[in-house]
């Protein structure tokens, strides 16, 4: 490997949109196969799954979700993954039905080239996820992989500006963001899903890239809306929003050493060192 290979802070990142199938893991885990394989033929270096993309999300009750949940990094769903990305040379960020003894976790794996990274466990848990799964207890880690430093949430999490924020505070330039978004009251007729309106403010305020990939279809009764996308440190799309009802994968060329300078607006403001944490923390 050359030295310029070896310092280049460029990624090209994807983000895979599709439709995992209820309490078929078999399904699932092909289709992520399927599907990161393909991404990584388009030249990704890393990729994001949706929010528990290896079980799918509307569970019956605890028993069902119980069968499907396996510890991380030791069960069969992660070990799958963190094989793939060993064998084809990719970072890989993906949603996962995580267990720990008798409790349950809504998680996402970070792995890569050279195996099991970390995980994240999400933190503000939706509706009847408070059901079935225990709030995260790992706090906002973020991750050195080499090019860069990542930081993850997963969907609900996005209605937290203090995450964002404080992952970029902790170093975080890209943030992943695997998520099963749900229509919100009174979007039916606005041209911006409010997911991807607060992915944009998030992008924008902290200057950090963040790549949201989301599922389509309806799974017992409950539908998603797609519409995953890429922003970049400025605010703006660099790839999607993805459509509402197809799979599909998002790629963005993106340059990591942008974030710093994105952070300084002009010879006054900076965005991170204007904070006034003598009056909110």
């Amino acid at each position: 490997m050359t030295d310029t290979a070896q310092t280049s802070r460029n990624l090209t990142i994807a983000s895979i949109q599709f439709e995992p199938r209820i309490g078929d893991r078999d399904h699932n885990l092909a289709a992520i196969d399927r599907l990161v394989r393909r991404a990584k033929a388009d030249g990704a270096d890393l990729v994001v799954l949706p929010e528990l993309a290896d079980s799918g999300y509307v569970f019956r009750d605890t028993a069902e979700l119980a069968e499907l949940a396996g510890p991380v990094p030791e069960g069969e769903s992660a070990q799958i993954l963190i094989a793939l990305a060993r064998e084809i040379g990719i970072h890989l960020v993906s949603g996962i039905a995580e267990r720990d003894g008798e409790t349950f976790y809504n998680s996402a794996i970070l792995c890569g080239p050279d195996g099991y990274i970390g995980k994240y466990r999400k933190l503000h848990l939706w509706n009847e996820e408070n059901r079935y799964f225990a709030p995260g207890d790992l706090g906002l880690p973020v991750f050195d992989i080499g090019r860069g430093k990542v930081g993850i949430a997963i969907c609900y999490d996005g209605w937290f500006p203090e995450a964002f924020r404080q992952l970029a505070l902790s170093g975080a330039e890209l943030i992943c963001v695997p998520t099963n978004w749900v229509p919100m009251p009174g979007s039916e007729d606005q041209a911006d899903a409010m997911s991807n309106i607060l992915a944009k403010a998030a992008a924008h305020s902290n200057a950090v890239y963040i790549a949201c990939a989301d599922r389509v279809g309806t799974e017992r009764g409950q539908p998603f809306i797609g519409r995953s996308l890429i922003v970049g440190p400025q605010g703006w799309s660099v790839a999607g929003p993805a459509s509402g009802d197809r799979e599909e994968i998002l790629l963005a060329k993106i340059d990591l050493s942008s974030v710093a300078a994105s952070r300084t607006l002009n010879s006054f403001n900076h965005l991170l060192g204007d904070r006034r944490a003598d009056v909110y923390g």
